[in-house]
């Protein structure tokens, strides 16, 4: 048959200059594309071949091979899959978005769907290829057809496509990417073969490239016509798991993380029911530098049916979980045009959802196992990824208890640094009539473990946990009970420990809140436009004063850190509170008449305030103040 020249369809001709110049992100995404469709294609055959063997034609070996001609600049990518007819090729190449894939999916029924290995969309994933070259010559065989019935396709993208019949001895596809000026990097074995392995390391069919060039004894360049396969041509997470060994997990690990270190622990599951995938997710024994760059995009690789389509952990794993790795291999899902971004769809909430509760499964095995060793895994893992674990408290509502039963804590029953508390084990310990888990949020541990909030807790033996990171205060904001308990703030609110006091003790607070009525009522005509209210603590047993704010109020380190944030924050006024036991506030009773007792009173309210961390409105009048009332004393 004489050559033919066909016009494209002409949502193609718009469609195509799209795929050309915005559509497709990476331009190595080419390769991937065409290497996929040529496994598409061999998969066809095996399938079709079961009921026609024939088919194979005493061949039934599949691969594809790729190879590149530095002086003719072309690259080629070629397989001795199912191939295609000339209408096969009209229909689809000739139609854009067409899939020859999708045609086949739909002539099956029943269990054959399940059992057929396909995937892609031929056509929309060929177009890819006029990002690197200019010209694109396709030759085609459909299995099972004489030789003298190939095809060759062959366009420059510009509107038209030629068409006609060739002598080919192998059925298959064979596509000549003729490359465009600048695409040169395209034609070293190096660079071809860091791209296979990048993104098609795990086809399960062969990808054979001529042997790299070596050298003789004398330093001379040797071509060799040795053919080796350069992909890995097995997928390890679809194996069985009783078929892979540890050292398999973990050389894979390293292989997909880039990590040298071995994996704290992996979770390795076929999911089976609406939606079809297998996960292999691994926990980091170490966290990577950019761990708190949450716009980096790396994480768990997604694969259709062993073809690697993007690694973006906001898309398969919520940013809490960003440390993640490993893959997700789905049967199939819903992707945009490109095979690069995920469409919004149930499919992906479900994968997505489904892994989540996999990677809390697997830490919660850690963190509750009677076994040591992995208690002590749970503490590594606590220790490199606890802070980013927390954002999660705030950001996944469903599985909020699970990650707040995930949390440890620094308390005053140990009083270190070491954040080895659960919820579970403060619930634990806590007294008898005892209905809150109190905590503390301040700008360090140091601050936290010794602000005055805690001195009464100390006295009467009630645990207080210490929050000193940043992110604690968004935790507490957002977890308000667990398992039934509320969690306090100590800084927060009028205290009641009433239940941990005896009548003596109840006496005595009364008494001194008569006593100090007046001292209290002239202390708020002081500091009137600086808080909300002054009023006797029961909470303090060693320092003079101390600040509260109300339960609904935000607290006064929360607002310390939006302001270094840069937000413009207005906090409510705190609430003095004084110690009628102390010293100075007995001092400050005894100046009531006096001209110093506004600086008394100032002292105090300061002193308060820095114990909580804050910094002071005018540091050199709080000097100055200072000074003046030592000298007075001396």
């Amino acid at each position: 048959m004489a050559k033919e020249t066909l016009g494209f369809q002409a949502e193609v001709k718009q469609l195509l200059q799209l795929m050309i110049h915005s559509l497709y992100s990476n331009k190595e995404i080419a390769l991937r594309e065409l290497i996929s469709n040529a496994s598409d294609a061999c998969d066809k055959l095996r399938f079709e071949a079961l009921n026609h063997a024939s088919l194979y034609e005493n061949d039934g070996e599949l691969a594809i091979a790729v190879s590149f001609n530095k002086d003719a600049r072309t690259l080629t990518i070629s397989d001795n899959g199912i191939g295609m007819s000339r209408e096969e090729v009209i229909s689809n190449i000739g139609t854009i978005a067409r899939s020859g894939t999708k045609e086949f999916f739909s002539q099956l029924s029943g269990d054959a769907k399940k059992d057929a290995n396909l995937i892609g969309q031929f056509g929309v994933g060929f177009y890819s290829a006029f990002i690197i070259a200019d010209r694109v010559t396709l030759t085609t065989r459909r299995a099972g057809a004489p030789a003298s019935e190939a095809v060759r396709w062959e366009s420059a993208a510009d509107g038209e496509f030629t068409i006609e019949a060739v002598e080919k001895a192998g059925r298959g596809t064979e596509i000549v990417l003729h490359l465009k000026e600048g695409e040169d990097e395209l034609l070293s074995d190096w660079r071809l073969r860091s791209i296979i392995k990048k993104y098609s390391d795990h086809i399960t069919l062969p990808i054979r490239m001529q042997k790299a060039p070596g050298y003789d004894k004398d330093g001379n360049v040797e071509i060799s016509d040795e053919i080796e396969t350069v992909n890995q041509a097995n997928a390890l997470w679809a194996r069985s798991k009783s078929d892979i060994s540890d050292e398999q997990y973990t050389e894979f690990y390293k292989h997909v993380a880039h990590d040298f270190e071995d994996p704290l622990a992996w979770s390795h599951a076929k999911v089976e029911g609406r939606q079809e995938y297998t996960e292999l997710l691994y926990i980091p024994a170490r966290a990577p530098f950019d761990l708190y760059d949450r716009e980096r995009r790396h994480g768990v690789k997604l694969y259709v049916k062993r073809v690697f389509i993007m690694e973006d952990s906001d898309k398969l794993m919520p940013q809490y979980l960003r440390f993640v790795r490993g893959v997700i291999d789905s049967a199939d899902l819903p992707l945009n045009v490109s095979r690069e971004i995920l469409q919004h769809s149930k499919d992906i909430e479900q994968i997505k959802s489904g892994c989540v509760k996999k990677v809390l499964g697997l830490l919660e095995s850690m963190a509750s196992s009677d076994e040591q060793a992995e208690k002590d895994k749970y503490a590594k893992f606590w220790q490199e990824f606890g802070r980013v674990l927390k954002e999660g408290v705030g950001e996944d509502f469903a599985n909020k208890d699970k990650i707040a039963g995930l949390l440890r804590f620094a308390s005053t029953h140990l009083d270190t640094s070491e954040e080895v508390v659960s919820l579970a084990d403060y619930i634990g310990r806590m007294k008898e009539g005892q209905e809150v888990i109190y905590y503390i949020t301040a700008d360090s541990f140091a601050a936290a473990q010794h602000s005055p909030h805690l001195e009464v807790f100390r006295k009467k033996g009630i645990e207080v946990l210490l929050l000193g990171d940043r992110v604690d205060e968004w935790v507490v904001s957002s977890l308000h009970e667990f398992d039934g308990k509320k969690l306090q703030s100590v800084a927060k609110g009028e205290l009641d420990l009433s239940k941990f006091e005896d009548e003596e003790e109840k006496k005595q607070q009364e008494a001194a809140a008569t006593e100090m009525k007046d001292v209290v009522e002239k202390v708020k005509e002081v500091l009137a436009d600086k808080v909300k209210d002054v009023r006797i603590t029961h909470r303090l047993t060693d320092s003079a004063a101390c600040i509260v704010v109300d339960n609904a109020d935000m607290s006064a380190n929360l607002e310390r850190l939006l302001k270094s944030a840069g937000q413009d924050v207005k906090g409510a006024k705190p609430i003095l509170e004084l110690n009628p036991e102390h010293l100075l506030v007995k001092k400050l009773k005894s100046e009531i008449a006096s001209a110093r007792f506004h600086d008394w009173t100032e002292l105090l309210f300061d002193q308060a305030q820095l114990s909580e961390g804050a910094q002071l409105d005018d540091p050199a009048a709080f000097v100055k103040r200072l000074n003046s009332l030592m000298l007075s004393m001396a």
